[in-house]
């Protein structure tokens, strides 16, 4: 029963996850009008300084790669990513984000980590909370979210 009201719990954290990010991507940048599946990739690209290849993004994403490339071309005429030959497989597309592309990333996760800080505040957790909590996010981390 612990566990199902748990799961329960998480999944609104989860609902209430999407619903700041939905809002940080028009808020943090007003006019610029991210797609959720164009904030993924964005989230995906910004995991490592040198991006990652077409087929790489597709398979964090979970759609096709033709799929993916016409979503990342859209994100480079808008100047948020740039696509080039992969130094070490010239088959390969290696994509990176532009500094307008970590500008953006940063501004909307900065905006959602604001509006969670303000939420956290209210709560005025004790040590001990704040370590379940931070428990929670390690379990959740542990989770292969990379399929």
């Amino acid at each position: 029963m612990a566990e199902r009201s748990l799961a329960e719990s998480l999944e609104r954290l989860v609902f209430a996850g999407v619903a700041l990010t939905t809002r940080a991507l028009s808020e943090a940048t007003p006019g610029l009008e991210l797609t959720l599946p164009q904030w993924r990739v964005l989230v995906v690209l910004g995991e490592a300084d040198d991006g990652a290849t077409v087929s790489e993004v597709a398979a964090r994403i979970g759609v096709t790669v033709p799929a993916t490339s016409r979503q990342l071309r859209r994100l480079e005429r808008r100047g948020l990513v740039a696509l080039a030959p992969d130094e070490h497989d010239r088959r390969a597309t290696r994509v990176r984000l532009t500094s307008n592309g970590w500008s953006v990333r940063e501004a909307i996760i900065g905006h959602r980590r604001a509006r969670i800080a303000e939420a956290a505040a209210r709560l005025r957790p004790s040590a001990r909370l704040a370590a379940e909590f931070a428990r929670v996010a390690d379990a959740l981390d542990a989770l292969d979210w990379r399929l």
